[in-house]
């Protein structure tokens, strides 16, 4: 097996949120079934996400991490084998790649390629374990050149409001859940009377009660750190709310649209939604600033935090730590936590 690490973004309107879900369109849905056509898989492969988001979210910034058989992706190998020079002696210098053919949509798969003894199971271009390229193996893609003819493919096969914009092989230890170290939303809002530009209409929400910038700020800062954010979430049996918010700001950008950056080692379902919604109320004189914060320590859902609309709020990123750090973070990353727990390395 071989695990790859998808880097993507999506327009979050049109589809049922991330997860697959029967009879309705995902994202993960949409991306599991391009693998499986593209490289001919009795059945389609499982992704694992960065974070899951909810109906008409979007991702700039999404990571998601897939194992697939390494003979699968002999797959993208048919046309350049097709186009070789077949001559059993025929060899080719140590120091080039063997001639290969144009790619075609074509993904049939034939027998397993030939590998090299690389932990992931496909040779690298140029690698000393390659050595002359025999006849057998004239026109076989190197992985690079495989990824890079399934990252077109992909962009063939899915609809224009999902796209995958790097393909690679994951470094040992990686997890796209497990490893990360954070995930960093914006949430954006225009105040403006007569309300929001239509071209962003998708990605912009409209609140229709002028909101104070300042006062924004002044009821994030009561949120950050670690605690107990119940309040905030959508409870799930046997998850923890237990959440380190290192990050929560606001700013007005210079078209006026108010945008928030959030930043935390992990979220729980609708968290950031629900931490706008009651930031919004403090701002524009429903609420007094403290409130967030009262609401917060209560760690209780509170009827009257209103939990904002989907489509204002993107993951723009998700940070990792150095790759010799990724098995170790995602091992303590997994642990159930507890408030006053020792921080894992990096967190």
């Amino acid at each position: 097996m071989v695990r790859l690490r998808l880097d993507l973004g999506y327009d979050g309107t049109d589809f049922s949120g991330w997860a697959r879900q029967p009879g309705l369109r995902t994202v993960q849905g949409e991306i599991e079934q391009a693998l499986g056509r593209i490289l001919r898989l009795i059945e389609p492969p499982v992704l694992t996400v960065a974070g899951r988001t909810d109906a008409g979210v979007h991702a700039r910034g999404q990571v998601a991490h897939v194992d697939l058989p390494v003979e699968a992706l002999s797959a993208l190998d048919r046309n350049h084998r097709r186009s070789a020079v077949r001559e059993p002696s025929a060899t080719f210098p140590s120091d080039g790649p063997p001639p290969t053919g144009p790619a075609s949509a074509d993904p049939a798969p034939t027998g397993p390629a030939p590998t090299g003894p690389a932990p992931t199971g496909l040779a690298s271009a140029g690698s000393a374990s390659a050595g002359p390229v025999s006849g057998s193996a004239v026109g076989v893609l190197d992985v690079d050149e495989r990824l890079a003819t399934l990252l077109r493919r992909l962009a063939g096969v899915l609809g224009s409001d999902v796209r995958v914009h790097r393909l690679c092989v994951a470094p040992e230890g990686f997890d796209a859940r497990f490893s990360a170290l954070s995930r960093r939303y914006a949430y954006r809002v225009s105040d403006a009377p007569g309300g929001v530009d239509p071209l962003r209409r998708r990605e912009v929400v409209w609140h229709n009660r002028p909101l104070d910038l300042d006062a924004l700020n002044a009821a994030a800062g009561h949120l950050l750190g670690e605690h107990d954010f119940a309040a905030f979430c959508k409870k799930r049996e046997g998850a923890t709310t237990i959440r380190r918010l290192q990050r929560l700001d606001w700013v007005r950008e210079g078209d006026g649209v108010l945008v928030a950056t959030v930043v935390a080692d992990a979220f729980c379902h609708s968290m950031v939604r629900s931490l706008v919604g009651s930031l919004l109320s403090a701002a524009d004189g429903r609420r007094p600033m403290e409130w967030p914060g009262q609401v917060l320590a209560r760690a209780v859902r509170d009827s009257g935090v209103h939990v904002a609309p989907a489509h204002g709020l993107c993951l723009e990123e998700v940070s990792y730590p150095p790759d010799a750090e990724l098995a170790g973070r995602a091992l303590a990353t997994r642990r159930v936590r507890t408030l006053g727990d020792v921080p894992p390395a990096n967190d």
